[in-house]
Parts: C-alpha cells; structure tokens; sequence
C-alpha cells in the first residue's frame, strides 16, 4: 500500500453523527457540503423551482425547524419544492432537501410533510448518500434503456443525465441507492423527529401506506421518482407503525399535530401533472402548446409524458408508442431522413409511402429491427415536419402481433395535427381544488367534477388516503383536480 493511499483511507474515517460510531467515507464533512452545494444548482436549474413563494416558506419552515432538531443541526440546510410531477422527495450531501409538487399532492396533511421531511434530513443526519457515494465512486452506471427512434440519445431516454456522467453532482446523485436498512434507519428518524417537533409520527406511516398505494397501481416505467429509488415502501409500514407505537406511549397524543385543515389549503390551487410547456396529457389526448401540436393516443394504453420522450404502452403485451423530435436536415428529402435515422438507430426499411397528415408532410415507413428481450421486432414509424421540427411517431412491438394494434395505431399516427395560437392558449395546466364529499359521491362521480379526462377515479382515491375499493365517506374534505385558471 502507498503512503498516499494509505493517507486517504485514514483521514476518510470519521465517526457517523447518529450511531456514533467509526466508518470508512470517502469524503469529509467539508466536501460533503461542497457537493451539496454544486449539485444543487444543476438540480434547481434543471428542474426548476416551483412557483409558489408562499407555499415554498411553509416547507422551508417546517424543514428548518426539524432541521434544528436533528442530529446535524449545523448544516447549511436547504428545503425546495422543484417544478416536477414525479412523486418525489430526496436529499443531497450537506443538507439539501427537495420535494416535487408532485409528492405535495399525495400528502395528506401537514403532519405527513414533516414525516417525508424528516425522512429525507434523517439520509442527510445519518450520511447515507455520502455511504452510498463511496460504494460506487467511480464505477459506471448506465441508465435505463436507450432510445428507439434516435440513437444519439439512447443512453439519455428520458432527459436524465447518466450516473456515470455527474457522478458527484446534480441529477447523478438521485441514482444513489440506499439500503433496505438505510430506508428503514430513515423512517425511524422521521418519525423522532416529527415527534420531537410536536407533529403525529403516524404521518410517516401514512406517507409510506400512501406511497405503497401508488405502487399497486403504478406502471413502472419511466423517470426516476420515489417508487424507483426507494425500496417497497408496504413491507415497512408495519415496522415503522411499531416504531410509532412504542414513542406514543411517553407522549400525550391529544398534544400532537395533524393539521390536515391548515395542510389543504396550503396546497389549494397546486398544480398537479404535466405542466403545459413541456406538454401534457388529457386522457388519450397529448397536447404541447409550445410545439403547438396535438395528438390522440389508442384509448386503454398507458401514457407517459417525458423530457424528451412521449411513451404510450399497450396493457396487454409489449407493444408501445413513441413520439419524440428525431434529427433533421432541411435539405435532405424526408423519405430519405426518415430512413437514415431508422437505419441509424438498427432499423431496416421494408415500405413506407409520403403523405400528408393533416396538411403535414410526412413519411410513414415499415422498419424490422431485433430487441435483445422482445427479439424480432416491427416498427411503424411516421416522421412529420412541421414548422422547423421533425418528429419521429410511431409504434414498435412483436414482428408477429402487430396486426392486433396496426389499426389503432394508424388512427393514433393519423391524428398528429397542428394547432393554433388560439387552441395553444386555451391549454391551462390542472390544480388542486377542494370538495366536501356528499351522499351518493364515487371517485368516478367526484372525478369529473374538473371535466372530462382529466384524472383517473383511482388518483383520485390514492391523493385522498384511500384504497383503490373505497368509496368517499360523506362529510371528509376532499382533494380534486380541475383545470386551473388562467393567470393575468
């Protein structure tokens, strides 16, 4: 062994603030929170902050104050809400919390905000992400799987750089796993936490069964959230309901606070899903104001809005429809293009014919290719023009199953249409409301209180605390989603 190395083994030992006891790091306190820091400005430039300076000091406040609580009071703490749909909440080394205002929806009161928040500073107190650093400090990770109609981002499919590439900073550390144990070692100190800062440690339970609800109903693809970078939240309610239990018998639980009251209308009026700029999907319908595009997927399928990437999958085998930009040049033909970039990304062309889909140019193409998991595939693929871009829509699946989707899929192809400043403008983003339940009200019923396609009955039911089978009890004050307002 060097004396060099030798030198790094010994200074990258250091005592871990909640055990107290010696572990091997790689990285001192100091760089600890250098990283946070870096890696911060990549996330809030990248994700954006959320727009809602008055909703933002109410987590700032409640983060700060189980911060001064925790073993790590020191830190340079940092609490954000990020511009994401994702139901999401993680931290950075050094003391940087973030929640998604997707997760905001999904909290059912604001004792459960301080139990995701205390989960999230109990990674920070007891240096997981620092621990899970060091494990693959310079390994390479990939990330999912590649693109299918453009190769140059195949290694990117949905807008998320790859571990290997930001390792030490900015998105790369949300690939960080935690141990089962590290999870768990977390739920535990969320729940101290909140107890010590006078709210119900039965909000982190809560958060946890809420989450696991999403889980059951959760198709899995797609960017990283909580349901992909935490273990299975079910298995750990019990333990952490344990956990409750035995704390609640020193304290007087009259004393502790729930707030759901106080909690809904903070989050009144919180945008909920796709933000419009990036697109946003309306049942079946996919509408982007900015591109100013609009199309229809096959009613049924699964849809996934994406950075770069709009994926609708087929419930019953692995048949899926994609539609991104694809490259373009202005002064190659696009039957020509079109099959350039299909070759390019492993796709041999069989047909094809130009068109025109609704006064757009296009070519629609037959490619035949081989996945490693699904082997011989077809693609049926248009690339359509239209103002500067070009956009790759289409579908991919089984060489032998795709006359069971080709139908649906040509109608789904065919209804890619441009859209009018007027239509554009008339694309508001979906928010919060809130309704008192009544005699007769079913989450279908309640659901479409905010219009048509505008959440599913089972959303509904998991936002509010409960389970997929059971109805609304008249009486309980309810989160719904309607289409917001315009804003002045």
């Amino acid at each position: 062994m060097s004396f060099a190395v030798a030198a790094v083994i010994v200074s990258s030992c250091a005592t871990n603030p909640v055990t107290g006891k010696r572990e091997f790091v790689m990285i001192s306190e100091a760089q600890e929170i250098s990283i946070g820091r870096e890696a911060n400005i990549e996330i809030l430039q990248d994700m954006g902050v959320y727009e809602d300076t008055v909703l933002q000091e109410y987590v700032e406040n409640i983060g700060y104050e189980l911060a001064d609580l925790s073993h790590r009071p020191n830190l340079p703490w940092k609490f954000s809400i990020v511009d994401s749909p994702a139901i999401n909440a993680f931290a950075l080394p050094g003391g940087y919390i973030y929640l998604t205002r997707g997760i905001m929806a999904y909290l059912g009161d604001e004792a459960e905000l301080a139990g995701v928040l205390g989960h999230e500073i109990g990674h920070v107190t007891a240096r997981h992400s620092v621990q899970a650093y060091t494990r693959v400090y310079g390994a390479e990770l990939g990330v999912m799987l590649g693109q299918i109609f453009v190769p140059q981002m195949r290694t990117n499919p949905y807008g998320v750089p790859s571990l290997s590439d930001t390792l030490g900073a900015g998105l790369g550390l949300l690939f960080l796993k935690f141990s089962r144990d590290d999870e768990i070692q977390a739920d535990r100190l969320g729940v101290e936490y909140a107890l010590d800062g006078g709210w119900d440690p039965k909000g982190v339970a809560g958060m946890l069964s809420t989450l696991a609800k999403v889980n059951e109903v959760s198709d899995r693809n797609g960017a990283p959230n909580w349901l992909a970078t935490h273990p299975e939240p079910a298995d750990r309610v019990t333990e952490v309901r344990s956990t409750v239990d035995k704390l609640l018998k020193i304290v007087n639980p009259t004393s502790l606070r729930v707030e759901r009251s106080n909690y809904l209308n903070r989050i009144q009026g919180l945008q909920f899903g796709d933000n419009p700029e990036d697109g946003i999907v309306r049942g079946n319908e996919f509408l982007h104001p900015n591109l100013r595009i609009a199309l229809n997927f096959p009613k049924g399928w699964f849809i996934q809005n994406n950075d770069t990437t709009v994926l609708a999958k087929w419930p019953n085998q692995e048949f899926y429809m994609l539609l991104q930009l694809a490259e373009d040049r202005r002064e190659v033909d696009l039957q020509e293009i079109a099959q350039m970039n299909m070759n390019d990304a492993g796709y041999r062309h069989r047909s094809g014919q130009r068109m025109q889909i609704n006064g757009l140019a296009a070519y629609l193409g037959t490619y035949s290719g081989r996945d490693s998991e699904i082997g011989e595939i077809i693609a049926l693929v248009a690339h359509i023009r239209h103002n500067r871009s070009l956009y790759a829509f289409g579908a991919i699946g089984p060489i032998g199953g795709m006359s069971q989707v080709e139908r649906e899929v040509n109608q789904s192809i065919r209804s890619f249409r441009p859209l009018t400043r007027q239509e554009a403008d008339l694309i508001l983003p979906n928010e919060i409301a809130l309704h008192t339940a009544q005699y007769g009200d079913t989450w279908e019923k309640i659901a479409k209180l905010g219009g048509e396609d505008i959440v599913e009955a089972t959303t509904l039911a998991i936002i509010n605390g409960y389970s997929v089978g059971e109805q609304p009890k008249p009486g309980d004050r309810l989160k719904i989603v309607v289409v917001g307002n315009a804003k002045p």
